[in-house]
C-alpha cells in the first residue's frame, strides 16, 4: 500500500491515497466557486454572442432586397416545397418567417394586442415578406398570421409569420 503523501505543507492541501485526491471543504468550496464563475463567465460570453449575431440579423433583415422575377422565384420556390412537405405531413400552418420585434416600429405591440394595423408597423424585410403574402399568396387563398413567439423576461421578443391553408378559423 502506498503512503499517503502531502502535495504542501499546509494542513489545507490536497493529499492523494493511491489514485483518489481529498480536499479539505475549504478547497471543495474554493472548488464549487471556481465551477460557478466558469459557468457564470461562459453565459455572459454565450449572452454576448447572442447578442451580436441579432444585432446582425436586425442589421440584414432592415435592408431591402430588390425583389425581381428571378429573386421573387428564388424565394418562392423553396417556399412552396415546404408548404407542400407540411400538407404531407397533415399539417394546415406553417412558420415562413422569424424576425426580432426590433424590425417593428412599436417592438411587436400591434401584433401581440391583434391590431389590424399591425402591418404598417412592419420595416425592412418583414415588410416585405407581408407585402409578397399580399401580392402572390394571399390571392392563391394563403392566410397570414403574425405572432409573437417568444416572451423573454416577461416582455414580447420574437415575431412568427405563419402561412395557414386549412378551413377557416373560428
Amino acid at each position: 500500500m502506498k503512503a499517503v503523501k502531502k502535495t504542501s505543507t499546509s494542513p489545507n492541501a490536497d493529499r492523494e491515497l493511491d489514485d483518489e485526491t481529498f480536499m479539505s471543504a475549504e478547497q471543495l468550496r474554493g472548488y464549487m466557486s471556481a465551477l460557478m464563475a466558469a459557468k457564470a463567465s461562459e453565459e455572459v460570453g454565450t449572452t454576448d454572442r447572442a447578442d451580436k449575431a441579432k444585432k446582425e440579423l436586425i442589421k440584414t433583415l432592415s435592408t431591402l432586397i430588390e425583389v425581381t422575377p428571378e429573386k421573387l422565384k428564388e424565394i418562392m420556390t423553396p417556399l412552396l416545397h415546404k408548404l407542400r412537405r407540411a400538407a404531407e405531413r397533415g399539417e394546415t400552418e406553417l412558420m415562413v418567417m422569424r424576425f426580432p420585434n426590433e424590425l417593428c416600429t412599436d417592438k411587436g405591440r400591434a401584433i401581440n394586442n391583434a391590431e389590424r394595423s399591425w402591418p404598417e408597423t412592419l420595416t425592412g424585410r418583414p415588410r416585405q415578406a407581408y407585402e409578397l403574402w399580399r401580392d402572390q399568396l394571399r390571392p392563391a387563398g394563403y392566410r397570414l398570421t403574425a405572432t409573437i413567439v417568444d416572451w423573454p423576461s416577461g416582455l414580447p421578443g420574437d415575431v412568427g409569420f405563419f402561412l395557414s391553408w386549412g378551413g377557416k378559423r373560428a
